[in-house]
């Protein structure tokens, strides 16, 4: 097959490219920047905001894996604009290029529209692919993790320190990113039907955040401490960050109100048939790789 990607350059892209390669397929690629030549891959140069780029991009595929999105924004217009006008155009140049199979990489925050702009910009693109007409399947990942990844950096960088500070007391999934690409090319291979999968490794009910906590530790050798934060704390600091940091800011309100939902799990009966797939990484074993990469890269 010809599997046409957005966000190919990304943390969970570079891993489906991966994956989709090994398998055998052809892929194209969006990228905003030039990239080294790769057997296999046709880098298609533009954005999501590129309609001409887009259409260059679906010609002659077989499937789309719609990966990009926006996961932090320093206004709402940033989320509206990354997330859901990105979608509705990559749908509409599928359809003008008559690629039937969509994948769409959602999140679990689609399920609390309300709690964060994130959650409301996500249900939102969710809107666009169901009314699009198009063959579409969609997944709701979890915490994604693995080598390669950066957003958990930190978290590792306090268990080796011998505490990790969390989120107000709750629950998580979690899902190692091979394991997710292997999700996302066995979808676009499929004729699964109109289906909102949500992935994770296996674990009904995940993790609580100590147990996290206590997991990342044994990936590097520590019993680190669980240190909560308050509710009214973590979004005071969301507060403070977006202040001194402004468009740069990590911890924004936004992402604080996120965090403090008590249940990102999971939910095990939305899980994809194990005809489709099932994960094959060990969380526990993913995490001592990640920690291994942190190592070989100066990160931890």
């Amino acid at each position: 097959m010809t599997l046409a990607l957005t966000g190919a350059t990304g943390f969970v892209g570079t891993a489906t490219v991966d994956h989709a390669l090994a398998s055998g397929h052809r892929v194209r690629a969006l990228t905003r920047r030039a990239q080294p030549p790769r057997d296999g891959v046709t880098w298609v140069a533009g954005s999501l905001d590129d309609e001409t780029a887009l259409a260059r991009l679906a010609e002659g595929a077989d499937a789309v894996l719609h990966i990009a999105g926006v996961v932090n924004a320093p206004t709402p217009a940033g989320f509206i604009t990354g997330n859901v006008d990105g979608t509705r155009r990559m749908v509409a140049a599928a359809a003008g290029q008559g690629v039937r199979r969509f994948v769409h990489v959602s999140s679990l925050s689609a399920r609390e529209p309300d709690l964060s702009l994130y959650g409301k910009s996500k249900a939102l693109a969710e809107d666009e692919v169901r009314d699009s007409g198009l063959d579409w399947t969609m997944v709701r990942p979890p915490g994604v993790y693995g080598p390669g990844d950066l957003e958990m950096r930190d978290i590792f960088r306090m268990a080796k320190l011998g505490f990790v500070v969390l989120p107000p007391a709750g629950r998580v999934s979690l899902v190692h990113v091979r394991d997710l690409a292997r999700l996302l090319v066995a979808m676009a291979q499929s004729d699964t039907g109109r289906h909102i999968y949500e992935c994770d490794d296996g674990v009904d009910g995940g993790y609580s955040h100590a147990e996290f906590a206590r997991l990342v530790g044994g990936a590097v050798g520590k019993r680190p401490i669980p240190l909560h934060v308050p509710r009214a704390l973590l979004h005071l600091v969301g507060h403070a960050d977006r202040f001194l940091r402004e468009a740069n800011a990590k911890l924004t309100p936004d992402r604080a109100a996120y965090l403090s939902h008590p249940d990102w799990t999971a939910t095990p009966h939305h899980r994809p048939p194990a005809s489709l797939w099932a994960p094959q990484i060990a969380t526990l074993d993913g995490l001592v790789e990640t920690a291994d990469w942190y190592r070989a890269q100066g990160l931890l």
